[in-house]
């Protein structure tokens, strides 16, 4: 009984570790990389992964409907951008129109481990 229990205990601090860790590879982003900028699009595809999104900034055209769509690819996590009312829980996709130009915060909004409170990115619009 007590090795099953251990077992389980064992499982489920494997999951709560994996839920949003991973390896660290020892890169960082220096803020500065023209290349993680797209070009403005009524589209986002937004990828996550250990404590942070596949790119720096996003940009869409004012006025336009977007379609934003989020992938996991390591970890569970959601995004939120409040001026848009905008929510994805885990995969997803959801669509909003911005109205004014600006830039806009993007989070993550499932505590996904000890980076989370600096997952987030920027929405630009344009």
């Amino acid at each position: 009984m007590k090795k099953g229990l251990l077992a389980v205990l064992a499982l489920g601090l494997i999951l709560f570790l994996a839920a949003c860790g991973g390896s660290d590879s020892g890169e960082s982003s220096s803020g500065d990389d023209s290349s993680s900028a797209s070009a403005a699009s009524n589209e986002l595809n937004i990828t996550a992964s250990n404590f942070e999104f596949d790119k720096d900034k996003y940009t869409v055209t004012a006025g336009e409907e977007v379609a934003v769509s989020l992938t996991n690819e390591e970890g569970m996590h959601g995004i939120t951008i409040d001026e848009f009312d905008v929510k994805i829980e885990g995969e997803g996709e959801a669509t909003f129109t911005p109205e004014e130009p600006g830039e806009y915060t993007i989070i993550c909004n499932i505590p996904c481990g000890e980076g989370h409170a600096d997952m987030q990115t920027t929405l630009v619009v344009e």
